[in-house]
């Protein structure tokens, strides 16, 4: 299939998709794929789902779009089964996670000029974060690879390690401008870092103490994925603005940015919008998701699961020395290399599982649909567990007899 008129931007395997059904993913070749990333954790109730379909097929015979110009019934709903299940006040819809973001670093400067009356409000980030690949949120991440070749960044940015709360107290000892921290509870994007168990709790004090805002950005681990509907509810705090997006659409594209308190009385009318954020159809299909992991209990199913699959992998790799760490919150896994093993990514795909390899080519990670079954869970943990052994013992062509293309295209 000729790609000459898409711009060049993404790596792409070799591999076409035509349907999925579960946790599974079909190529134009009829082969069979047991999905470990779900669309980069956007597929949380894996594809085709019943619910899902049903309600974007309803709401598509009915009414697609009409512009935030009106009222929708459905994003009202979806806002209060969102502001139920967070403890937050309202929200504000677009279209993506870094939409999402862009709201909250809007929102976090108003506050800064409306409320404290600072000139330069400035956000702390982390190094090694992921906000998005717009201007902003681009500026806001910590990763010098996705900035090179875009400056000049936006200002109003100060990085911190990250998991480091003595650094943060040292910015807030030096700099008055300070309005917001934006953080990942579990950085997602560098390899499913997680930081130590009160580190969120420690931030919120320390927004607490200089009336800063903590924003935390769970366009990755929110919507069920770290074992809880957000991951900062296994700390028992509240954060002052939460975004997220990935999946809450399940393939259907919808961010929000949720706030409380004073955060909720920032954004009034005419300082902020978005044409398509939260129409009907997005909406429709939001809400089948939020209603499908709240009532199937798919929350502690992914802290159940999530644990199951991390330590089948602690045990299958516990005597590979190739293999540094098995991590995970949920289903958020991660396998760390003590070395880079990019190639990882194309032999999981050869024999038939779909997975990704980051935080510098060193970790393998997984995000895995919340409905998938024990059984793909164990064929996921048995599979990757001996292409890891092989590709450890320095046998890692695509071309060995271990990982053969053309006997072992499928996972059955």
């Amino acid at each position: 299939m000729a790609v000459e008129s898409i711009m060049t931007t993404y790596n792409r395997l070799s591999v076409a998709f035509e349907r999925g059904e579960g946790s599974w993913l079909y190529d134009t070749d009829g082969n069979k794929y047991l999905d470990a990333l779900s669309g980069i954790a956007v597929c949380g109730l894996g594809h085709a789902h019943p619910a899902v379909t049903h309600a974007i097929c309803d709401q598509a015979t009915k009414l697609l779009h009409t512009s935030n110009l009106y009222t929708i019934p459905l994003q009202q709903q979806l806002a209060e089964r969102l502001t139920q299940v967070s403890g937050m006040e309202n929200v504000f819809f677009g279209n993506s996670g870094a939409e999402a973001n862009e709201a909250a670093i809007k929102l976090a400067r108003r506050y800064g000029h409306t409320v404290r009356n600072i000139d330069n409000p400035t956000i702390i980030v982390m190094e090694d974060s992921f906000h998005g690949r717009t201007m902003a949120t681009l500026s806001a991440t910590g990763n010098r690879s996705a900035q090179a070749g875009f400056e000049p960044l936006v200002s109003g940015f100060v990085r911190a390690p990250y998991n480091d709360v003595e650094a943060i107290k040292k910015i807030a000892e030096n700099n008055p401008n300070v309005v917001a921290i934006l953080v990942e509870p579990i950085q997602g994007e560098s390899g499913i870092q997680i930081p130590a168990d009160d580190y969120l709790n420690q931030l919120r004090d320390i927004c607490d103490q200089n009336e800063w805002l903590l924003m935390l950005d769970e366009v990755q681990s929110g919507n069920g994925r770290s074992g809880k509907y957000f991951a900062y509810q296994h700390n028992d705090i509240l954060p002052d603005v939460v975004t997220t997006a990935k999946g809450l659409g399940n393939g259907v594209p919808i961010g929000a940015c949720l706030a409380r308190g004073t955060a909720a009385t920032i954004l009034t009318a005419g300082t902020h919008g978005s044409t398509y954020g939260g129409n009907p159809l997005s909406c429709a299909a939001a809400l089948a998701v939020v209603n499908t992991i709240l009532d199937e209990n798919l929350c502690e199913r992914s802290a159940e699961l999530g644990d199951k699959i991390a330590n089948g992998f602690r045990n299958e790799l516990q005597h590979a020395g190739y293999v540094k760490e098995v991590r995970n919150k949920g289903m958020l896994i991660a396998i760390e290399l003590t070395e880079a093993g990019t190639e990882l990514a194309v032999l999981a795909k050869v024999k038939g599982i779909l997975l990704n390899v980051t935080g510098g080519g060193k970790v393998v990670r997984m995000l895995p649909p919340l409905t998938m079954t024990d059984e793909e869970a164990e064929l996921l943990v048995k599979t990757l567990s001996q292409i890891i052994r092989v590709y450890a013992a320095d046998e890692r062509s695509p071309a060995s007899d271990s990982v053969s293309p053309s006997n072992d295209r499928r996972a059955q």
